[in-house]
């Protein structure tokens, strides 16, 4: 973005004003859309998504210091909500001067790397989920899905905090941002992929599941009490749907941020208030919002104290389906050389084979 803002009052001659630079803009003596947002800023909109954002931490908090359950889960959330309110400060920031770069710089870097926390969040619930139902409904393991994805997540947050660094400073010097706009694009591209992929082994999951129920009947799920005890509860069945829920927000959001920063920091989507709004704002507010509600702590908190052995219950499809046909000890063919008839008398299986 150029450093001037305006064209100035051009006179004729020795009578022209140059040009003036954001640092000495004002709203008296440049106009809105030059400024680094392209638009006014609505502070009620802001001010209402931070004052969310505010409480939802409270509550995450608040469950996790009367539960003592779900400390990653928690942990991710939390940061993700550090994230979120340190952005929409930035942006109350820019509201009171739309030409310090202070403010947007804040939130532009911390809102696009908040849902990369939030996704984390998402990855650390399924492992128990499959367990609740019956890892052979599952084509992983359970224990893989933390495994790939947790990692994935990572990589992505941390091209989108190089980038965003690379992009602020290269900024901040009035050199072209392309290079960190690139690194920042290519994180949230590949959170975009982890979270399809994380979106199709989920309802591949759900389908694997349902098919074996309407074949086998309840026999197709774990039949331990305290599981069929969670997944017949409400607040369990809630927790599911809001985690899908969740988890189409911040996807949708993710793919949005995407194409939002495709063009650079002066696209036209970026000049878009109502778009920002909607799929930013919103979006996030409803993914982490469902989850307070519907809270893995309050809605399975059994599940989640439960140990599970990752060689015994976690072995995924195979592992299970090889078990369903391992013969019991009691019901293997007996390699003994006699028996006895009838009358008591002890006979000689080879004497039965030579028809004796």
């Amino acid at each position: 973005m150029s450093g001037q803002a305006g064209n100035g009052t051009a006179g004729a001659g020795a009578g022209a004003v140059p040009q003036i630079t954001f640092k000495d803009c004002t709203p008296d003596i440049c106009p809105y859309d030059k400024s680094f947002y392209m638009y006014r800023i609505d502070l009620a909109p802001n001010a209402a998504f931070l004052a969310m954002f505010s409480l939802s931490l409270l509550a995450f908090v608040a469950v996790f210091a009367f539960t003592r359950r779900g400390g990653f889960f928690t942990l991710a959330m939390v940061l993700g909500l550090i994230s979120e309110i340190l952005g929409y400060m930035g942006r109350v920031m820019s509201w009171q001067n739309q030409w310090s770069e202070n403010g947007f710089l804040i939130q532009i870097c911390c809102l696009t790397l908040a849902p990369a926390f939030f996704a984390a969040g998402v990855y650390l619930c399924i492992r128990r989920i499959v367990f609740a139902f019956g890892p052979e409904n599952s084509r992983i393991p359970p224990k893989f899905y933390t495994r790939i994805f947790i990692p994935c997540d990572i990589v992505s947050l941390v091209l989108q905090a190089v980038g965003g660094a690379m992009a602020a400073s290269a900024f901040h010097t009035g050199k072209s941002t392309d290079s960190g706009d690139n690194i920042m694009i290519a994180g949230l591209s590949f959170q975009v992929f982890t979270l399809l992929v994380f979106m199709v082994l989920c309802t591949d999951f759900t389908a694997n599941t349902l098919r074996r129920r309407r074949a086998l009947g309840s026999a197709a799920l774990d039949q331990d009490p305290a599981l069929v005890a969670i997944r017949g509860s409400r607040m369990f069945k809630g927790f599911l749907g809001a985690l899908a829920l969740s988890t189409i927000c911040i996807f949708w959001r993710s793919v949005f941020r995407v194409a939002e920063l495709s063009n650079g920091w002066t696209g036209d989507l970026m000049g878009r208030q109502d778009l920002f709004v909607g799929f930013e704002g919103v979006m996030i507010t409803v993914a982490v919002w469902v989850l307070n509600i519907f809270h893995p702590s309050l809605c399975f908190g059994e599940l989640m104290d439960r140990k599970f052995d990752g060689g015994k219950t976690g072995g995924g499809r195979e592992q299970v389906r090889g078990a369903e046909f391992e013969i019991l000890p009691e019901t293997k063919p007996s390699t003994a050389t006699s028996m006895t008839d009838a009358y008591g008398n002890s006979v000689n299986a080879s004497d039965i084979e030579r028809g004796a």
